[in-house]
């Protein structure tokens, strides 16, 4: 069984930074992608960024330049660093992990339990 479980949500004053990590368990095989996605009170849920097994990234154009994902392989993890937040940028943050859980069998999405972010203006 995966289980991924976010940490580093909190609430923070406009202008300021906040620092998320993932760490992913259980039956793990191979992860090919990690990402992190938001969900805003009344909006759909939506791509912050991600980042493949090969160091590859993408960013929704709302954090370019001041967003940065990370990622530890060996320790299945992610990062997510946020400077320069924005009352916009309120919303609960949800890891992703696209992984398979034995060699050689099925791709699937797993999703963590979500953690909030609040930015004060």
């Amino acid at each position: 069984q995966v289980q991924l479980v976010e940490s580093g949500g909190g609430l923070v004053q406009a202008g300021g930074s906040l620092r998320l990590s993932c760490a992913a368990s259980g039956s793990i095989s191979s992860i090919h992608t990690m990402g992190w996605y938001r969900q805003a009170p009344g909006k759909q849920r939506e791509l912050v960024a991600l980042i493949r097994s090969d160091g590859n990234t993408n960013y929704a154009d709302s954090v370019k330049g001041r967003f940065t994902i990370s990622r530890d392989n060996a320790k299945n993890t992610v990062h997510l660093q946020m400077n320069s937040l924005k009352p916009e940028d309120t919303a609960v943050y949800y890891c992703n992990a696209f992984l398979r859980a034995v060699v050689a069998g099925p791709w699937s999405y797993y999703w963590g339990q979500g953690t909030q972010v609040t930015v004060s203006s």
